[in-house]
């Protein structure tokens, strides 16, 4: 619950809030990507270098998985400031 929280002001503060600001949903939306990838990465690549028998295929999934939650957190984000000016 704890990491979502955190998340979500990351999200904000590193994606959204500078999104806005350059007026670009193509810049969020990469912003959003990298962020999520990032994050994820984090955990599931020190999972993977250190549990053994850690599977690739959780590791690749996962990630994705980071990246498409960032995204549209973004997105609903980026959509939600503009609408609130």
């Amino acid at each position: 619950m704890i990491f979502y929280l955190l998340f979500i002001v990351g999200i904000l503060v590193f994606v959204v809030l500078p999104g806005l600001e350059s007026h670009s949903l193509r810049s969020t939306l990469l912003r959003a990507a990298l962020f999520g990838l990032i994050t994820y990465a984090t955990y599931d690549l020190t999972n993977l270098a250190t549990v053994k028998n850690w599977p690739l295929s959780v590791t690749m999934v996962d990630m994705a998985w980071g990246m498409i939650l960032s995204v549209t957190v973004g997105c609903v984000g980026f959509f939600a400031g503009k609408w609130l000016g």
